[in-house]
């Protein structure tokens, strides 16, 4: 270990000094915490380019006033016990000179932003947290065995930089899945990599949008987007979804810079938008000039009808920016997504994300290429879809059971659902609270990262479970818990409504 120390030998102090002070300096700064060695004698002459007797003096001059202790089988430390006084002064003195200098404001922040929820907010036994995986289902053994493939041909994968917009293998092994799995004409040059659907957004952001630009974004929406395109102070107008996507009705004839939406899955509420929508969303953009960023955050799992054509499939006007992410099918913790680009934005996109990254880790694009291009992604999208299938069918059963003819939302496609609580129940934020006495986590749409920007019909009866990271036992288990709960506000709402009369002829 080498020291951050540096000697001058035409100082006033003999180097001897200079060094005793320095290091004095460093144990009480913390830069040398007790317990830490310190190197050897010999080593740190070489390091300084001074004989080897001024370090030995200034370690013994260390070890007599307490600082350092000498242990023929461990070396030169720092003492676990410093001496007191020398902290106090030492403290008192930095106080003193910090006091006695001059102070200059400091700049505001520029950054002025919310943080999204990304984890659910506390420890429940049955939590049906949106968008959290199984970790029984992730790959592991094909993993393993990809990535030592991987190591054996590293070459100079570590070592070198690569190209900012992602290993061209991932890019092209991309493009290969979503020509045929979402009817989109794409080559591997119009793809960057970024990490996660987070950071895709954030380079959409940075090359859109300033101060006072318009953005549209669904009521309610992701709340990600949402608080992003806040933070870069842009006007964000939302507009409503309704049971078939987003309201095209309702866009601002004036246009936009873009319009986030997530169409085959909408985020919250499960719509999807239609193909009639979709056509006139695209008329829309050319007609004004605004970009469509579709945000395809779940597509991968659709259990009713035949996949849907992205709208880039359906784009003429190079429109739309696709976003798409492995973070849902594969795992969060890779922190993998993708933009797919119309040909104009590549070079500038490019560049902004050179000047933000350099690009991502070497090692999991290379694993994940290899992952696609196998066969083996595919074979594991078959198998998680199967399982959350069966999921969803069980949280639909348990919820029928318990509940009756419940109205439920996105139960086609995605990892969630939404329920629309009947007249009589408590609020969602009630019947969250409710439930999470009893250690099940339901969600409020504003508590299960979604947001709305008041005036929306969802807000207050609608409740939101996420089922792909529990099995049908607990799912079972789960809502028996959510029942037990809204009986027990049922009968006490009714003991409290009951006149004192009735109750004493009982």
């Amino acid at each position: 270990m080498e020291l951050p120390v540096s000697l001058d030998p035409s100082g006033r102090q003999s180097l001897q000094r200079q060094l005793f002070e320095q290091l004095r300096g460093l144990i009480l700064g913390a830069g040398l915490r007790p317990g830490t060695p310190v190197p050897p004698s010999r080593l740190l002459a070489r390091q300084l380019g001074v004989s080897r007797n001024t370090v030995v003096l200034a370690y013994e001059r260390l070890s007599a006033e307490g600082y350092l202790q000498t242990r023929s089988a461990l070396g030169t430390y720092v003492s676990h016990d410093l001496p007191d006084s020398s902290l106090r002064v030492d403290a008192d003195g930095i106080a003193d000179r910090m006091s006695a200098g001059r102070r200059f404001p400091r700049s505001s922040l520029a950054f002025r932003g919310r943080a999204q929820a990304v984890v659910s907010p506390g420890k429940l036994e049955f939590d049906f947290w949106l968008g959290r995986l199984d970790p029984t289902l992730f790959p592991l053994s094909t993993w393993r065995r990809l990535v030592n493939q991987v190591l054996e041909r590293a070459d100079s994968g570590f070592t070198e930089y690569r190209d900012p917009t992602g290993l061209f293998e991932l890019r092209a092994a991309i493009a290969d899945h979503l020509r045929p799995a979402r009817g989109m004409k794409v080559e591997s040059d119009q793809i960057i990599v970024v990490a996660g659907a987070q950071q895709g957004l954030n380079l959409i952001a940075r090359l859109l949008l300033r101060e006072g630009t318009r953005v549209v974004t669904e009521n309610p929406s992701y709340q990600g987007a949402a608080y992003l395109f806040e933070s870069y102070r842009a006007e964000v107008i939302p507009v409503p979804v309704d049971e078939n996507g987003l309201c095209v009705d309702a866009l601002p004839p004036a246009g936009a810079a873009l319009v986030h939406l997530t169409p085959s899955h909408q985020y919250p509420m499960g719509f999807t938008l239609s193909l009639e929508r979709r056509m006139r969303l695209l008329d829309w953009a050319r007609q004004t000039g605004a970009y469509v960023v579709e945000d395809d955050y779940d597509s991968d799992f659709r259990y009713r009808g035949s996949p849907l054509m992205a709208l880039m499939g359906l784009d003429q006007a190079e429109s739309v920016i696709y976003l798409g992410t492995f973070s849902k099918s594969v795992g969060t913790g890779l922190r993998v997504g993708y933009l797919v680009l119309p040909r104009h934005l590549i070079e500038p996109a490019r560049t902004a994300k050179a000047l933000l990254d350099n690009g991502h880790a070497w090692l999991d694009q290379a694993v994940l290429a290899e992952f696609i291009a196998s066969g083996a992604y595919d074979t594991h999208l078959r198998r998680i879809r199967r399982t959350y299938l069966e999921r969803r069918d069980c949280l639909i059963d348990s919820l029928r059971n318990h509940f009756g003819n419940v109205m439920l939302t996105g139960t086609d496609s995605g990892m969630h659902l939404a329920w629309h609580l009947p007249a009589g129940f408590p609020s969602a934020a009630e019947l969250q609270a409710l439930a999470a006495e009893r250690a099940v986590g339901v969600y409020s749409l504003r508590s299960g990262a979604a947001h709305d920007f008041g005036d929306c019909a969802y807000s207050d009866k609608t409740l939101l479970f996420g089922y792909s990271s529990l099995d049908e036992a607990r799912i079972r288990a789960g809502i028996e818990r959510v029942a037990d709960a809204l009986r027990e506000w049922k009968r006490t709402r009714c003991t409290s409504a009951r006149p004192a009369r009735t109750c004493a002829d009982r």
